[in-house]
C-alpha cells in the first residue's frame, strides 16, 4: 500500500482535469456491456445496497454516471430534527470558524475567503460561525440535500485543481478545500446565511445542481450567477449532485451546537440524520 504522504505528493504533477474527463467520458459510456460491466463490479467492490434505490435493477440504468447518482426510495433517508447531514458520508471536521479559519485536518487549515474564491466580504459573515465536512466515498448515496430551509441567492463556480478528497490527502496537502475546483452556493436561511460548498475531486466528471443541471466543469476564471427569481428549497430537498465521490463543506454565520462535539475522529453519517442544532 502506498504510504499516506506518498499517495498526496505523486498528485501534484498529474493532470487532474485530464484524467477526470477522461472518467467521465467513461462513465458517460451507454454500450451496453461496457456500462453493465462497469456497475456490477462496483457493486461487488463496494457492496453497494440496491435494495435502497428507486430502481433495483443495476442494468436498467442507461449510464454509469446515472446509476451512481441514483434516487433512492422516499423512506431510505427519514428526516430527523435540527441541523441534518446533506449526504451519506464520513463527517472529518465540524466546530467553529476561528477568525475566518476552518479545520481541513489536524496541521492544515484554510481562511473562508479562500474556500468562497477570494470573497472576503462574504467571508466576513461567517467569522465566528459554524461548519461541517462531509466526506462522500465512492461507497455512499451522491445526492447532496439541505441540511436546513434556504433560499438561493447566488452561485459561484471557482476553478481549481482536482486532487483527490480522501483522508490521505486531506492529510498532507495543505488548503485543499480552497485549492480544488468546487462550487460556492449561497443561501438564506431563517437562521442567516449559509454557504454549501460542493468541492470537485480527482476523476469527479461533474458536478449538477437542482436549479441550473451540469454545471463544472467551466472555464478557468471565477463565475458568479445572481438569482433574482428565488430558489427556495426546503430542509431535506435535494439540491446537487456529485458525479463519483467527493465533499461537502457547509457553512453558517451564526453558531451550531454539534452532537459529535465530544467525539474525537471521524463519524459515519447518513443523509437526514440530526447533527446538532443551530
Amino acid at each position: 500500500m502506498i504510504p499516506a504522504k506518498l499517495f498526496a505528493l505523486i498528485q501534484y504533477p498529474l493532470p487532474h482535469h485530464l484524467l477526470s474527463r477522461l472518467v467521465g467520458c467513461l462513465a458517460e459510456c451507454r454500450i451496453g456491456w461496457l456500462k453493465n460491466a462497469l456497475i456490477k463490479a462496483f457493486i461487488r467492490q463496494f457492496k453497494v445496497d440496491m435494495n435502497e434505490a428507486v430502481e433495483s435493477d443495476p442494468t436498467v440504468y442507461p449510464t454509469f454516471n446515472a446509476f451512481f447518482t441514483r434516487a433512492l426510495k422516499a423512506d431510505a433517508r427519514p428526516l430527523d430534527e435540527g441541523l441534518l447531514s446533506p449526504a451519506d458520508g464520513t463527517l472529518s471536521q465540524w466546530g467553529e470558524i476561528d477568525a475566518g479559519r476552518l479545520i481541513q485536518a489536524k496541521g492544515h487549515g484554510f481562511s473562508m475567503a479562500e474556500l468562497l474564491g477570494g470573497d472576503p466580504l462574504k467571508a466576513s459573515d461567517y467569522r465566528n460561525g459554524s461548519f461541517a465536512t462531509v466526506y462522500l466515498s465512492p461507497k455512499d448515496y451522491h445526492r447532496v440535500h439541505m441540511p436546513v430551509a434556504g433560499t438561493l441567492t447566488e452561485m459561484v463556480y471557482v476553478p481549481g485543481r482536482l486532487f483527490s478528497v480522501n483522508d490521505a490527502t486531506t492529510r498532507h496537502v495543505p488548503g485543499l478545500f480552497a485549492r480544488n475546483e468546487r462550487l460556492v452556493c449561497h443561501f438564506e436561511t431563517e437562521r442567516g446565511p449559509m454557504v454549501m460548498v460542493l468541492v470537485g475531486a480527482m476523476i469527479v466528471a461533474a458536478i449538477e445542481t437542482v436549479w441550473s443541471g451540469q454545471v463544472t466543469p467551466l472555464s478557468g476564471r471565477v463565475e458568479r450567477v445572481r438569482f433574482d427569481k428565488p430558489v427556495h428549497l426546503a430542509q431535506g430537498e435535494e439540491m446537487g449532485r456529485f458525479k463519483l465521490g467527493s465533499t461537502v463543506v457547509m457553512a453558517f454565520a451564526n453558531q451550531a451546537t454539534f452532537e459529535a462535539s465530544s467525539v474525537n475522529g471521524p463519524i459515519a453519517v447518513r443523509m437526514g440524520q440530526r447533527l446538532g442544532d443551530m
